[in-house]
């Protein structure tokens, strides 16, 4: 399946670098709500995602669907305006094509974001957490089928899938510019359905802070085709023992928004030091 990914994408990486007028060294793939983050950027180009040879298409509310070349703080990034999710049909080698696509453009740190549900009792709506670490409950991998050596290890290690120099930076930049940080482990599931009460209460008994749909994998694909991953959550509803939230998805990009002025400042002060 990985093979089958990369030849397949490499049509598309010809097509992108054909466009390219820079060369990306960060690649951010913006969650449910968090497409904001464009308007801090010098975009200089936009390409929907119809336009790009083998791309695929998103298909949810607060997903815009553009493939974005830019700079912010002077970096040159290129953004991901809309992801792809398991729930919505795609294989695991569709819910990953973007980060194999970056690879294959020379990206060297992959950001993700998204909006969670926060189990940890000490978050609020509105908080952000940095990942630190993940537990998949996908049941499935995006790597599962034949290796390619020449893309990445047979058994990836993953004692470090969040890079510990990156969630120290992250930190330092919260503290400089008082953004309150929170920090923890984020549970990925298949969705689409929001988590029961019972559900959010086993996943914290297993060590997580936060729930959602997405991250996982890409993260998954970036470490094993050798990526730098930093990773942020927006906790847009609460699955708190108690006082579990009948979270709605418009609720959440209404959550996502609010909280997405402080995700910008953070990601555009790290920027000069990545």
């Amino acid at each position: 399946m990985l093979k089958e990914q990369y030849e397949k994408s490499l049509k598309t990486i010809d097509f992108l670098k054909n466009r390219m007028t820079i060369q990306p060294k960060v690649a951010i793939v913006l969650g449910s709500g968090l497409g904001g983050l464009t308007k801090c950027m010098e975009i200089l180009d936009e390409i929907p995602y119809t336009e790009i040879p083998n791309f695929p298409v998103s298909t949810v509310k607060g997903h815009k669907g553009t493939l974005i070349f830019g700079r912010i703080n002077q970096v040159d990034v290129v953004v991901l305006n809309g992801r792809f999710h398991y729930y919505e049909g795609y294989p695991m080698d569709i819910v990953t094509y973007p980060e194999m696509v970056f690879a294959g453009l020379g990206v060297k740190i992959l950001i993700l974001s998204n909006a969670a549900g926060g189990m940890n009792p000490t978050f609020q709506v509105g908080d952000i957490m940095l990942i630190r670490d993940h537990i998949n409950f996908f049941g499935t991998n995006p790597l599962i089928g034949p290796n390619d050596d020449n893309l990445g290890p047979r058994f990836p290690n993953m004692s470090e899938v969040y890079s510990a120099r990156l969630r120290k930076l992250a930190r330092q930049k919260a503290r400089e510019n008082n953004i309150h940080l929170q920090e923890g482990v984020y549970l990925g599931v298949t969705g689409p359905c929001f988590e029961t009460p019972s559900e959010y209460k086993a996943y914290f008994l297993l060590g997580a802070d936060a729930v959602g749909m997405s991250t996982v994998p890409e993260a998954i694909v970036g470490v094993y085709r050798g990526m730098e991953v930093f990773a942020l959550s927006v906790i847009t509803d609460l699955g708190v023992v108690g006082q579990v939230m009948e979270a709605t998805h418009e609720e959440v990009l209404q959550a996502a928004n609010s909280a997405e002025p402080k995700m910008i400042q953070l990601i555009s002060e790290m920027m000069p030091e990545l």
